[in-house]
């Protein structure tokens, strides 16, 4: 069983805040989340808190954990529900009319920080409409959301501009560890296009041989790049920052579609702004 598996086990706590005068957020993490005493909670970061609509009762607290484990460490993003009336949490709330559970529909606001220059790929930064993306080239859903999506905004500059932040699903595409840094390497000599084109492999995605990686791509793409070219701290570096940016805007999969500063679970909003 994974760390995330260990530590995500739902439960709902009914002793949390017996005698507090409000919940406090790292307190709950440290002495009733983590029952593990060889997991150090490193940093604990509040990244937002909503009320629940027509839950008045409920307010979610958002938030991301450092955790060191064995000498590995993670930072995690998570969501806990909280009822200090009935003096109640629980990591998952489940909508019993949708059977949706209310972790995946509540997200922050984006910050305007996240519209920078370095990951404009496609549109006007002066457009009024922005798009933020968070994908991973090898996933499927990607693969068939991603070119689409650039398409449109490329048709239409003057209203959207689109944002591209990385979020390997390493567990499942070990390969785009690889291709993420392909992505960088091409972005930072000012070949978007080209690196874009990554999203057109054919490779198994559990492939972690880079040398077979770079043959693939020099011929099924024309992308003709040597080791040396990818392994640079800076490339790795850049693809943890998207990643610890993707956890702060509590991505859990790809690919996640933020519009105008606001989660779009349909992926569809930004369509409004093409009619």
């Amino acid at each position: 069983m994974s760390l995330m598996s260990k530590l995500w086990t739902t439960a709902i706590v009914s002793t949390l805040i017996a005698g507090a005068a409000e919940f406090n957020l790292e307190s709950f993490i440290k002495h009733t989340l983590i029952k593990n005493p060889r997991i150090k909670v490193e940093k604990v970061k509040m990244i937002g808190e909503k009320a629940l609509p027509g839950r008045p009762d409920w307010k979610a607290y958002m938030f991301t954990m450092d955790l060191s484990f064995r000498g590995r460490k993670q930072s995690i993003p998570d969501t806990v529900f909280v009822n200090e009336k009935e003096q109640l949490a629980t990591m998952s709330l489940i909508d019993m009319r949708t059977g949706r559970d209310l972790r995946e529909a509540v997200k922050p606001t984006m910050p305007v920080s996240y519209y920078d220059k370095k990951h404009l790929i496609a549109g006007n930064p002066n457009a009024p409409h922005k798009v933020v993306v968070f994908s991973d080239p090898q996933c499927p859903f990607c693969i068939g959301f991603v070119p689409g999506l650039i398409k449109d905004v490329k048709a239409h500059p003057d209203k959207l501009a689109l944002y591209y932040y990385h979020m390997p699903l390493l567990r499942l595409h070990p390969v785009s560890e690889t291709l993420t840094r392909v992505m960088e390497h091409l972005q930072s000599q000012g070949k978007t296009d080209e690196a874009l084109k990554i999203y057109k492999l054919k490779i198994d995605p559990r492939t972690h041989d880079e040398k077979k990686i770079l043959a693939a791509l020099k011929k099924q793409l024309g992308i003709d790049l040597k080791p040396s070219d990818i392994d640079k701290p800076e490339y790795r570096e850049a693809v943890r920052a998207d990643m610890k940016k993707a956890g702060e805007m509590m991505v859990r999969g790809t690919p996640t579609v933020y519009y105008d500063g606001k989660y779009d679970a349909g992926r569809s909003a930004y369509k409004q702004a093409l009619k």
